[in-house]
């Protein structure tokens, strides 16, 4: 299919032009626990779900730093629709490395979205022709918006476990509206189950050559997006609701702070107050180095993908190590503001006290928790071997 492939400064006006909407519907998205249509229906419209669809079905295959970027912006707008969206980017792209049939049933339907699980909390056991799968997957990002799921899963062989990822259509998972959350609460991240459901063998993917950016697509072979490994892009992906979220909080505060004075103070103008200046100057410099991070992982990805250059370990831990920085940095951005924003700011319609639930929950994500990303790359860096597959 013959289509044209916006730029990366198009793609990111778009998202910036969506901000606004998001903003509007955030809370409507938190009292209900899932993203509203009318912002789903937007993203769809613009075609921001396209990024990490091959091109020969209609998609962009936008490089990393597009993805991080345009995600970014929409962070600015909303933290659990730059999650979801992410979440989406990622499963699009793992879409992508299943055989080429797979992905002509899967993109059958024109701006189909797709979203997944890195956990193996499920297990399958070998069937004729494919395998038989029981379990659930929490935290399931998206799934209320979505056709299919692709899922982790451990496959039980008489040589051992063995990790897999499965392409799953959503009709034949149960799902269980459990996302009762402090955080990100409109990005719906259920709980989906799986019932002695057979998956067929074209839709199971051993994990370990996926997560060495290895795959069973023909057509995507000789792409760029789909060469590289998949811890890194993941992580690359994730980076940027937080990097949004930093954003948002610097947008919310300056919003707010014409007219506020510091109450049981002398100061009629918050603004005018050296506490205030040290503390914007200091979020502004966490704020940028969170978009350093994220950015230097993208790059990294995309500088390795267009080369075809093989990954060395210490470059795998550093993309984790720059993810654990960007959603620290981000953290840290948000409260230092949060912090400043006095009593008021406590109402659910102001949305500081939303951005710093949000970002909080994503620094307890087990991928994103900036310790176990610390200590993953201090591992490395110290001669020893890495204390997990998922690097």
């Amino acid at each position: 299919m013959a289509n044209e492939i916006p730029s990366r400064e198009g793609l990111i006006d778009r998202a910036a032009g969506l901000v606004p909407l998001l903003q509007k519907n955030a809370l409507r998205g938190e009292e209900n626990r899932r993203l509203p249509e009318e912002t789903l229906d937007a993203l769809t419209e613009s075609g921001l779900l396209n990024m990490r669809v091959p091109t020969r079905y209609g998609g962009y295959e936008s490089d990393m730093r597009t993805v991080v970027d345009v995600i970014a912006e929409l962070g600015r707008g909303d933290g659990s629709t730059a999650w979801v969206t992410s979440v989406f980017a990622i499963s699009t792209w793992m879409a992508g490395l299943f055989p080429d049939e797979v992905q002509d049933e899967i993109f059958a339907e024109p701006g189909v979205r797709v979203s997944g699980i890195l956990s193996p909390t499920a297990t399958a056991e070998p069937a004729r022709g494919g395998v038989v799968i029981n379990g659930k997957w929490s935290f399931n990002s998206g799934a209320l918006h979505s056709s299919w799921n692709t899922n982790a899963a451990v496959l039980l062989t008489p040589e051992g476990p063995q990790p897999i990822m499965v392409a799953i259509p959503m009709a034949d998972l149960e799902i269980v509206d459990d996302w009762h959350t402090m955080g990100l609460r409109g990005s719906g991240s259920v709980t989906t189950v799986a019932r002695d459901l057979f998956v067929p063998e074209p839709r199971v993917l051993p994990m370990g050559p996926v997560l060495q950016g290895q795959h069973r697509s023909r057509a995507n072979a000789d792409s760029p997006v789909f060469r590289a490994p998949f811890m890194a892009t993941a992580c690359a992906t994730v980076a940027a609701p937080a990097v949004g979220l930093a954003r948002a909080a610097k947008e919310s505060f300056f919003e707010r702070l014409p007219g506020r004075k510091i109450t049981y103070t002398t100061y009629d103008s918050q603004a005018e107050a050296p506490v205030t200046h040290l503390q914007v100057a200091e979020a502004a410099a966490k704020a940028d180095e969170a978009e350093f991070h994220a950015r230097r992982a993208a790059e990294l990805v995309d500088g390795n993908a267009a080369g075809a250059k093989p990954w060395t370990l210490e470059e795998r831990a550093r993309v984790r190590l720059d993810l654990g920085a960007a959603c620290q940095r981000a953290k840290e951005t948000v409260d230092i503001l949060n912090s400043a924003s006095g009593g008021s700011s406590v109402f659910s319609t102001v949305p500081i006290q939303r951005i710093q639930r949000d970002v909080q929950t994503l620094n307890l994500h087990a991928i994103l928790h900036p310790n176990t990303n610390y200590e993953l790359y201090g591992r490395i860096a110290c001669g020893l071997e890495p204390n997990t597959l998922y690097v």
